[in-house]
């Protein structure tokens, strides 16, 4: 039997071309497996075999989505493909949402199974699970070694035709996807009180119907009077002092930073920079203000429009930082900010 023709996408960094001063490349091909690709490969033995991999700079995929997409389906067409595979992406944003929309493109126009692996945090994952086999991952390429086993598991056991269990069995994110299945030890009735019991004594029980959870934030009240105001910068925009003394990571960001900014009217290239690795940083290095608009704010202070803006800015790095890492920030700069008076803040991004 012949070997499942496969195509594998990554992007510049897992495509061993370079880090973010590539990720502006326009998408090109190369016969074989690259990189992670090589690892899938040999899981996949004689049953799959990656006829060629394209790779795409992530700036220039999500800055060029529609002719990005285009570019690579072309790539892609001329390996003629029974499968599509992706990163895979883990919790980088960027790459997550051209390995989705690449599988999605792939499903749409040549009819064949797509997969890709992801943390289930990344933006990817929410836009693209219903269009692609997503297999979790953990939130780094750290965690490559248990990525590979858990995409390739479910590749074969596509390739071969073999009926498909329910995500959490198969390793993947949850699709919306409802179907029916026959119990004949219960009914659903028993299943149902013994579900309410377990609750009830706050024991551990799995829902047969999922609900999704959404978090909620209450609006504060409007500022009463914007003149008095004590307005005070927080920014996931990675904006630090030059040298970024607090070594604030480029991804996945494991603290935030604190910064007096007493005196200060203008952000300069020589004494401020970003520390995001998630965009490109060359017009926020040349200008800081274009993510934490302290030169705008002194002026509106000026001007009365504010009353005051707060000598001390927060800064961490949004970049495939988890959400209980972001919530747990929040609710640390959120104390130290209420216990300054501050009416007003003022979140920037990228």
């Amino acid at each position: 039997m012949a070997a499942v023709r496969a195509v594998h996408y990554l992007n510049q960094f897992f495509g061993q071309i370079g880090g973010e001063d590539k990720a502006d490349i326009t998408p090109f091909q190369k016969d074989g497996p690259v990189g992670p690709g090589t690892a899938l490969q040999k899981a996949f033995g004689d049953e799959i075999e990656i006829v060629g991999t394209v790779i795409c700079g992530d700036t220039y995929f999500n800055e060029n989505i529609e002719t990005a997409t285009t570019e690579i389906m072309e790539l892609i067409a001329g390996y003629q493909p029974q499968m599509l595979i992706a990163g895979p992406a883990f919790n980088a944003g960027r790459y997550g949402v051209a390995c989705g929309a690449v599988c999605a493109a792939a499903a749409e126009k040549f009819a064949i199974p797509v997969i890709t692996g992801m943390y289930e945090e990344n933006p990817g994952a929410d836009l693209y699970r219903k269009q692609a086999y997503i297999v979790r991952t953990g939130d780094s390429a750290a965690k490559m070694r248990t990525a590979i086993p858990a995409m390739s598991k479910l590749a074969l056991k596509i390739a071969r035709g073999e009926e498909l269990g329910t995500p959490a069995d198969e390793g993947y994110l949850e699709q919306g996807l409802r179907f029916n299945t026959m119990h004949h030890t219960e009914r659903g009735s028993s299943r149902a009180v013994a579900m309410l019991l377990k609750k009830l004594k706050g024991e551990p029980y799995q829902s047969e119907y999922p609900m999704p959870s959404f978090s909620r934030v209450t609006p504060r009240p409007a500022i009463k009077d914007l003149k008095k105001a004590k307005i005070a910068l927080v920014t996931s925009g990675g904006i630090v002092p030059k040298g970024n003394p607090d070594r604030i990571e480029a991804s996945s960001a494991s603290h935030f930073g604190r910064y007096d900014i007493t005196g200060i009217e203008d952000l300069t290239e020589d004494t401020f920079e970003t520390a995001h690795g998630g965009y490109d940083p060359v017009y926020a290095n040349l200008d800081a203000d274009r993510v934490l608009p302290i030169d705008v704010l002194r002026q509106m202070e000026k001007e009365g429009v504010i009353g005051s803006l707060h000598n001390v800015y927060y800064a961490t790095v949004g970049n495939g930082t988890s959400v209980a890492n972001a919530q747990k920030y929040a609710h640390a700069i959120g104390l130290e900010l209420s216990e300054e008076n501050i009416d007003g803040i003022i979140l920037t991004s990228t």
